[in-house]
């Protein structure tokens, strides 16, 4: 089997949006990373970026199940001796609400350069307002 390589110039990368009000963070953070990624185009390559744009709107209404609310940790660590630190996921989206959906969604994507890259077609807003209108996101129901 040969390995594909197709080229940036040839591919067409549109920009997506997701409101993520009222929906599950799981499901919104795999649709995000799926459409990043390319993964629902017929060129798929897994080693390259041919993937589309995704705008996340209104992240600060974000749900989670059960008693992952109170219970559900993000880490942190300063760099220092006994600097690790933790807070729920209440916490986190009150102090910074759309941090816990691109936390997701970077747990999603590949790690190294190709999953820093493809995290730069990701932008997450907490309100209904985003500066991409001019792109026309096509909207994507969940």
């Amino acid at each position: 089997m040969k390995t594909v390589f197709v080229k940036p110039a040839y591919v067409e990368r549109k920009w997506f949006m997701i409101d993520a009000g009222g929906k599950v963070l799981g499901r919104v953070a795999a649709k995000a990373a799926s459409i990043v990624r390319g993964k629902e185009k017929t060129v798929y390559a897994p080693h390259q970026e041919i993937g589309d744009f995704v705008v996340v709107v209104n992240a600060d209404k974000i749900l989670v199940t059960g008693r992952k609310a109170q219970q559900k940790l993000y880490y942190r660590h300063s760099g220092y001796v006994g600097g690790l630190k933790s807070q729920t996921f209440e916490r986190l989206i009150a102090r910074h609400p759309a941090s816990p959906l691109e936390l997701a969604i970077k747990g999603m994507l590949p790690k190294g350069p190709l999953g820093r890259k493809l995290l730069k077609n990701v932008k997450v807003y907490a309100g209904s307002v985003h500066p991409h209108a001019a792109q026309h996101p096509e909207a994507i129901e969940l």
